[in-house]
């Protein structure tokens, strides 16, 4: 859906050596249809500049970019923006429009009617947890969590196949954005979406993205999954970079299906039924956590792909992990 072709762009005057600061270095990437790839970094490394040079906000000293096999630059700024649904950190609403108005703005722009306007605006701020009465106020009359909610039904509302977040969630308290991060994984209108967000925080990169790009000085150091981040560092500077995080961000990473050769084998004549111990597809730490919460000594977990059970205590789950760690290069 998006390729990135040797993408660069230089700010200020030249220096010494003749050239100008290069805030991005010639990076490529693509991003697949209905992924969500995270640019990660911290901040200077050219995350956001690449961002704004995706939508034109920003326009590239060098290189190219595609959306959709065509080119961004073939049409004017602001028809492609149209196709594009762009969030930012302090959600950029209108302070002088009301939440209709903010969300309305698209809509009028490719002059649709005034019924299906209300319609789709009504059916998002269902979607995104938002009564109806908020229509009529001003964004200063919300909190930082309504605030956010109301800039992505503003990028949302004409439907674009692209999203593309700047630090979305980075202005909100913890217990918000952990709460918005649980509505944003389950929101179906995202499911649809190509997404590239710019973050500088790790868990939030590793819980939201498919694939991530870790940043440095312009540019891309390591694009993979977070486990490939985790498990297959490209150098010392990826691994340096999730060091202070890296158990947690382990635990997450990791699908069960990841560790299924080194659970235990099950019990001759062992049978398995559909009941709350029963889980697929999930993370070694989703799985682990549920024996805070179900009183049992074992969890029984089918196979994603294949009709295969397992049945495993804590200290064996615990043991597969640290069984798959061995075998990695980088352990």
């Amino acid at each position: 859906m998006i390729k990135v072709d040797h993408l660069s762009k230089s700010f200020g005057p030249k220096d010494s050596f003749g050239g100008k600061v290069k805030a991005v270095d010639h990076i490529s990437f693509e991003v697949a249809e209905g992924e969500n790839l995270i640019l990660l970094g911290t901040s200077g490394c050219g995350k956001t500049t690449t961002l704004k040079m995706i939508n034109r906000l920003i326009e590239p000293t060098s290189g190219k970019v595609f959306i959709n096999g065509n080119n961004i630059m073939a049409q004017p700024p602001e028809i492609l923006r149209r196709g594009i649904g762009y969030v930012l950190q302090n959600n950029g609403l209108f302070p002088h429009y009301t939440v209709a108005e903010n969300i309305a703005i698209v809509p009028q722009l490719l002059k649709w009617d005034v019924k299906k306007t209300e319609r789709r605006v009504s059916e998002l701020l269902e979607k995104l947890h938002l009564d109806k009465s908020y229509l009529k106020v001003y964004p200063n009359e919300l909190s930082g969590g309504q605030q956010q909610r109301v800039g992505l039904a503003r990028a949302l509302v004409a439907d674009p196949p692209v999203l593309l977040m700047d630090e979305p969630f980075g202005a909100l308290d913890n217990v918000t954005r952990s709460k918005i991060h649980a509505e944003f994984k389950a929101l179906n209108e995202l499911k649809r979406k190509t997404i590239i967000m710019v973050t500088h925080d790790v868990q939030e990169a590793f819980d939201l993205g498919d694939r991530i790009c870790l940043m440095d000085k312009g540019k891309i150091i390591q694009n993979g999954t977070p486990t490939e981040l985790l498990f297959k560092p490209v150098n010392a500077f990826v691994i340096d970079f999730l060091k202070e995080q890296r158990l947690q961000l382990e635990f997450k990473a990791l699908r069960l299906n990841d560790i299924w050769k080194y659970l235990p084998p099950p019990s001759k004549g062992g049978t398995f039924e559909a009941h709350d111990g029963l889980i697929s597809d999930a993370s070694f730490w989703s799985a682990i956590e549920r024996f805070k919460f179900i009183k049992t000594e074992h969890l029984h977990i089918k196979h994603q792909q294949k009709d295969e059970y397992r049945s495993a205590g804590f200290e064996e789950l615990m043991s597969a992990f640290y069984q798959y760690k061995k075998q990695q290069p980088h352990e």
